[in-house]
């Protein structure tokens, strides 16, 4: 891999240090112009040894209908505003949308590599260039490292030391010259190695972009025998097929617990997924807030638990092979109470109907 000098500037008092760092790149291979993508930004490592708390990533022009995807351990913030331009989006003109996503609040120590997913539409773009995503590491309160620069026409981007990490384009079909970039300039392609993390091109989707527990509408395809364990009553379990690339994927059911005691679900496991951990997702405004329930997830005596998209679920990580529609996923559910139970989850469509 490649590599540049470039800058940890400190924000409180802009003293800068200089350091030897790999640039931080996008791992997907070149997406169409029109067509959808997982757009997989690597960032491989922090602020001059200190852990990035924050990436703050702004979406090009010409980049539309962006959702990020959630990220265990990490706030996600999304800031909205107008286009320069109006595209067609299946028949609907987009004026407006996210321009700015923040992942916020994590902990990715200098040490470690890691990629933050951002789902959206490439509407317009030059393959000659790609679409440059100005890109900003935070780390704690007083450094930086920032990937904005964009190279001016004719200029090497190689000659740059923050340079943006640049999505590669190729032509749609039929179509040699593309469809004209919308504010990416001079692009520099990127470095990285593919990461197991990477997300191939979406081929039409209509706005799933992660299959774990997000907001979106997911679709039950019924099928789940349903189980009963002491006093709890376990109903309407699925989960959903994984998309290429996809690194989780997402559990949903319904407990309901007719006793006079609370229980708690406790754990999860899945000889499919090398970990299964407990989730809860909540919009706060405009900032979606994931996390890990380390404590689990209380079942009050004579009330419905729900793990549904948006809200509680389940999260597989490490799976071994994606889930498939039509398939099952075996899962083991521990209560406090009611102990080990094993369920079936059948694997609806990966997109919402």
């Amino acid at each position: 891999m490649k590599t540049n000098l470039i800058l940890a500037t400190a924000i409180a008092t802009l003293a800068s240090t200089t350091a030897v760092f790999a640039h931080a790149t996008f791992a997907n291979q070149p997406a169409k112009v029109g067509s959808y993508v997982a757009a997989a930004l690597q960032v491989p490592h922090g602020c001059d040894g200190k852990a990035t708390n924050e990436v703050q990533i702004k979406l090009p022009e010409g980049f539309i209908s962006a959702k990020p995807m959630p990220k265990a351990g990490w706030d996600v913030e999304v800031i909205t505003g107008d286009y320069q331009n109006s595209y067609d989006n299946h028949g609907k003109a987009v004026t407006s949308g996210p321009v700015e996503i923040r992942f916020k609040n994590g902990d990715l120590p200098d040490n470690f590599y890691d990629t933050f997913v951002v789902y959206g539409k490439v509407a317009a773009g030059d393959p000659a260039t790609g679409l440059a995503f100005p890109t900003v590491q935070l780390c704690g309160a007083d450094a930086k490292v920032a990937w904005d620069q964009i190279a001016a026409p004719g200029q090497d981007p190689h000659d740059l030391d923050g340079p943006a990490p640049v999505l590669k384009l190729a032509a749609a079909e039929g179509d040699a010259h593309g469809h004209g970039a919308h504010g990416a300039h001079g692009a520099h392609a990127g470095h990285g190695a593919p990461a197991e993390q990477a997300a191939a091109d979406g081929h039409g989707a209509h706005g799933d972009h992660s299959g774990h527990g997000d907001h979106m509408a997911a679709t039950d395809p019924g099928g789940f025998q349903a189980v009963t364990a002491g006093d709890l009553e376990l109903t309407a379990g699925f989960t959903r097929a994984m998309l290429p690339g996809q690194p989780v994927g997402g559990g949903f059911i319904t407990i309901v617990n007719n006793g006079g005691e609370e229980d708690k679900l406790v754990s999860a496991t899945s000889a499919q997924a090398g970990e299964v951990q407990l989730h809860e997702m909540a919009m706060e405004g405009e900032v979606m807030k994931m996390r890990q329930l380390t404590d689990g997830i209380a079942i009050p005596a004579g009330e419905t638990v729900e793990l549904k998209p948006g809200g509680l679920h389940l999260m597989f990580f490490k799976v071994t092979e994606p889930f498939q529609e039509g398939a099952t996923v075996n899962v083991t559910l521990t209560f406090e109470k009611a102990g080990a139970v094993d369920v079936a989850l059948p694997v609806g469509p990966a997109r919402g109907k």
